[in-house]
């Protein structure tokens, strides 16, 4: 097993950021005070593994998405889940009961009082005990959530969009690579056989050139306006927003519905279409240098509280002349279809079509280029957390195709082509558009 991380939180963070002695005591005392009963198991005989070799888990954001991941990792014998951070006191006790029947359930003495919670994720990340972090907060959140962890010497398993803003993106990259984290973002499809075939026959010459690309995603949403409502008991508010511009509570927005609100999200053409968009450009990796020639056209609502794309229809033109469409599924089928001189295969989440048919049968051969190969992403991230060799979806491959999307979404809203500058991370001569690229932060946050 990796050594355990060293707790790096004060580098690098400005003082509003850092976790004060009597916040990180707090909750030390809160971790220590709790019974920790350990079963004979846990103690490595039997086939189990010992607590000194487990990696031990915190979670940020536990609705949905971070609940689901919880009882993913709660399933395998070599990780320990500590501690969980929601703005949501209900959804951190919800979890927490959940986690600890797992473990009393495991327990000779049936029962088991560990798993801490919190509303500030400094808190969490603070903990000198914890190896790695689960990042399935907003998005407005995933640049902030996931540059702290790395700071703080925690590796990190962070859902996708990589991050809000193109900027965001880059600084996370620096950080996590500066401080040698293991990144794996949560673009799952990595971590299947038929997206990978797809993508080895499109870079071993099966299909003949690659010259179009095109991408279905699901289409956005338009929401009802709601009033400005009291901030209900048991929600932080401050720490829902955090960098988020401070606007008024309401029903609507702190759930499900924040992917159609641009202020936490880009919307489905990112958090949807940088699942598929990571597939095109792992197929085709043109798709991510040089300059890229970007227009299209999306339709907004015109009413409510959503600010996000419903449709889009956007052209991508590589400097190799390759074309990528990319759509919501108004317009193309769902997935990532690689068209060659030679033929063509279509690949989502339903299964994988190709022409000829007989593309589904070949062999790729030891001489030819295989792709990293990982049957579950989960366990991938676990592996390479004791490797510490990168995983299937580094944090370079989040970025990258978060921007595609970022940029995509940028040209239908300035109604004109643009040009993408993979090598400096800009659009050429185009001010307006580079503005674009990040957001200011609400105080006192910052990366």
């Amino acid at each position: 097993m990796a050594p355990r991380n060293v707790n790096n939180t004060g580098r690098g963070l400005t003082r509003a950021n850092r976790v004060s002695r009597r916040q990180f005591l707090a909750g030390a005392a809160t971790a220590m005070a709790a019974p920790y009963l350990v079963p004979a198991s846990a103690l490595g005989r039997n086939g189990a593994t010992a607590p000194s070799e487990r990696i031990t888990l915190g979670f940020i954001g536990v609705g949905g998405r971070g609940r689901s991941h919880v009882h993913t990792f709660l399933g395998y014998p070599d990780t320990q889940v500590l501690a969980l951070c929601d703005p949501y006191q209900s959804k951190c006790d919800e979890v927490k009961k959940e986690v600890e029947a797992r473990y009393a359930g495991a327990s000779k003495s049936g029962t088991y009082k560990g798993c801490a919670t919190y509303s500030d994720f400094r808190e969490l990340i603070a903990r000198e005990d914890i190896d790695a972090v689960v990042i399935a907060s907003p998005e407005h959140w995933h640049g902030l959530h996931g540059a702290m962890a790395a700071e703080a010497g925690k590796d990190i398993y962070g859902e996708k969009a990589l991050t809000l803003t193109v900027s965001q993106g880059r600084a996370l990259v620096t950080k996590v690579r500066r401080y040698a984290r293991t990144f794996q973002v949560g673009l799952q499809q990595r971590s299947s056989r038929n997206f990978r075939f797809a993508c080895e026959l499109a870079r071993n010459g099966y299909l003949g050139e690659i010259h179009t690309l095109k991408v279905g995603v699901p289409g956005g949403r338009s929401l009802d306006n709601a009033p400005t409502a009291p901030v209900p008991p048991g929600l932080d508010y401050e720490m829902w927003l955090g960098p988020a511009p401070f606007t008024p509570y309401n029903d609507l927005k702190c759930t499900f519905n924040w992917y159609f609100i641009y202020d936490y999200c880009v919307g489905w053409i990112q958090s949807w279409g940088v699942h598929h968009l990571d597939i095109a450009q792992w197929g085709a990796p043109s798709l991510t240098t040089g300059r890229l020639k970007v227009k299209g056209a999306a339709t907004f609502p015109t009413t409510g509280l959503a600010d996000t794309s419903i449709t889009w229809q956007v052209e991508c033109r590589t400097q190799d002349g390759m074309l990528l469409s990319f759509s919501d599924n108004s317009h193309h089928e769902q997935g990532c279809r690689f068209e060659g001189d030679k033929g063509w295969v279509h690949v989502n989440r339903g299964g994988i079509k190709a022409e000829p048919a007989s593309l589904l049968t070949a062999a790729i051969g030891p001489h030819e280029e295989h792709l990293y190969e990982s049957g579950n992403h989960h366990e991938n991230f676990i592996e390479c957390v004791r490797s510490r060799r990168d995983p299937a979806a580094p944090v370079e491959a989040g970025h990258s195709a978060t921007t595609v999307s970022i940029v995509a979404d940028i040209a239908t809203r300035l109604h004109r082509e643009v040009t993408w500058d993979w090598t400096t991370e800009r659009f050429i001569d185009d001010e307006d558009a580079n503005r674009m690229l990040s957001r200011p932060m609400r105080s006192p946050w910052s990366i």
